[in-house]
């Protein structure tokens, strides 16, 4: 499997996004759309997007009844998506049915990966907040075992995770990873973060890249040194 870096478009309006993804006249890069992009342009920002010839990664992070996941999945099967995701938290029930409403009837379906633990959660909150017990290392892993289970592509984790994530789920299993910033870059509200290098040797399958591309002074040579330092 190639490597690839994700851009995250976490902007507001078609009008920010489309700026931005003018700037890259010679590459079409992968680029992340987010809640706050799709619920302010709605699914015609996706096919727009998907009809300038970008890989897209829709990550909405769906959770809820196993049916009610599957018919919305069905639904963004239809939007030509590459990539999209959902919460592991939801049982292996319901990832089991977003994968059957995901795979369109010729049998081809978008990547489907799920969403372990939110970097916002730490041991204090999950366990106070959760009322879950056991380390968080133990239940990432274990939700990620119940998305190979159900029969899902990988997950979102943190590049830390990746290469454990591996070790229990399979080479083939696609890690996501948040949290890279360049060594000489801002590490922002983020704990734990690695450059894109560590996370090539770690095991990191996509790395998703938000800030440091998209509000640096020059975002195509920023999206370059990224590609650079995670796929060659």
């Amino acid at each position: 499997m190639g490597k690839d870096v994700i851009v995250a478009c976490d902007f507001s309006s078609k009008e920010q996004v489309f700026d931005f993804l003018d700037k890259f006249t010679n590459r079409k890069p992968f680029v992340k759309i987010g809640m706050e992009l799709f619920y302010a342009e709605g699914p015609q920002i996706v096919r727009e997007i998907k009809a300038r010839g970008h890989k897209i990664f829709l990550d909405l992070k769906l959770h809820d009844i196993p049916n009610t996941v599957k018919k919305s999945m069905a639904v963004l099967s239809n939007l030509d998506v590459d990539m999209t995701n959902l919460h592991a938290a939801g049982t292996i029930t319901m990832m089991e049915g977003a994968l059957e409403g995901l795979t369109r009837p010729d049998g081809t379906r978008p990547i489907l990966i799920a969403v372990t633990q939110l970097t916002s959660t730490d041991q204090e909150r999950m366990e106070k907040d959760l009322l879950i017990k056991e380390p968080i290392d133990k239940v990432v892993m274990h939700y990620a075992s119940n998305a190979a289970k159900a029969g899902l592509d990988g997950v979102v984790c943190s590049p830390l995770e990746a290469g454990k994530v591996h070790e229990i789920c399979g080479d083939n299993f696609i890690t996501v990873t948040p949290g890279v910033r360049f060594a000489d870059g801002d590490v922002g509200d983020q704990k734990r973060v690695m450059t894109p290098e560590q996370a090539k040797k770690i095991g990191s399958d996509y790395i998703v890249v938000g800030r440091p591309i998209t509000a640096a002074v020059d975002p195509v040579a920023a999206y370059e040194r990224c590609v650079r330092e995670f796929c060659d």
